[in-house]
């Protein structure tokens, strides 16, 4: 039985620790977190989704979520275990020299490496219109995920969202990691082609502003930004819901082209949109012929 120590925060990573529970070939010693953060307005203290699962699941495995892997103590308790494996799936903080050098250190990340490299690859895929995404088992470096390729897992993504694509590669990664570790003295490890190699920014909330210029890329923003920031006019206008309805067409920005039962559609400079649902500024979210009613909008006017 393999000893694993596992790094990991979001729901992403809570999927692939149950693929590697349930196989009796390993054993997770240790499972490594961010710290308990405040939030919402109450500033209530969340746990990391992880952390969550394995308390409520009642798993028996040791929690630890040091404030920075760079600590001396942090280090000598990873040491400690003597791990065959650490496993690492957004985690949230680059993994220092010594912990690379206790244990071969597999990243499952979310990307067809070397492209998307960094904070955010899943949204970047869906924003560049991309067919296929994926999972990369990649042997951690000091650099950001420019370590050796392991394996692949390859997915068909046209039409997802970024909620929806996160799921499925994180079930993908847990069957991944598991082929992968039991086969690992027996995989030849590729070096990645760095002139190949793109970024994947960490988002910003100012990502989500959107101006009615091309109906493509405005549905592309709507499904890679879904879960945050959303997307947003200038006027503060939150589209909650909607759809591309062409790609073609030349129309004036915003203009309402179309009323139907429970749409819209809106023109933009390049093709149009059928929006559905929307949100105001300080209001709650609600439908998008109910807004219409309460601005006196109709066809022909903007929604700029």
């Amino acid at each position: 039985m393999k000893k694993i120590v596992f790094m990991g925060t979001p729901s992403y990573a809570t999927n692939i620790l149950k693929a590697l529970i349930v196989d009796d070939d390993f054993k997770i010693e240790l499972l490594v977190t961010k710290v308990d953060k405040p939030s919402g307005r109450g500033q209530k203290i969340s746990f990391p989704h992880i952390k969550e699962y394995v308390l409520e699941s009642g798993v028996d495995i040791n929690i630890f979520q040091p404030k920075t892997l760079k600590d001396k103590d942090a280090i000598e308790k990873i040491k400690e275990i003597k791990p065959d494996f650490i496993v690492v799936a957004a985690y949230g903080e680059i993994l220092p020299k010594e912990i690379l050098e206790i244990a071969p250190c597999i990243n499952l990340h979310a990307s067809l490496l070397p492209k998307y490299r960094g904070a955010s690859p899943i949204q970047s895929a869906i924003l560049n219109g991309d067919r296929y995404s994926g999972v990369t088992a990649m042997l951690m470096s000091e650099g950001l995920d420019e370590g050796d390729i392991l394996s692949y897992s390859v997915l068909d993504i046209e039409g997802m969202n970024s909620i929806l694509l996160f799921e499925k590669l994180s079930f993908m990664a847990g069957e991944l990691i598991v082929k992968t570790l039991k086969s690992f003295d027996n995989i030849n490890p590729i070096k990645q082609i760095d002139a190949l190699s793109c970024y994947a920014h960490k988002i910003k909330k100012s990502d989500g502003l959107v101006d009615f210029e091309n109906a493509k890329e405005i549905d592309a923003k709507f499904r890679a930004f879904i879960f945050w920031p959303g997307i947003y006019l200038n006027s503060g206008l939150k589209l909650k819901e909607l759809e591309l309805y062409s790609k073609e067409g030349s129309n004036n920005r915003g203009e309402i082209l179309e009323i139907g039962e429970d749409f819209i559609v809106v023109g933009c400079i390049e093709g149009s949109l059928k929006i559905k649902r929307v949100q105001a500024p300080s209001k709650k979210e609600i439908d998008i012929l109910s807004y219409l009613k309460g601005k006196r909008l109709n066809i022909g006017d903007t929604l700029l």
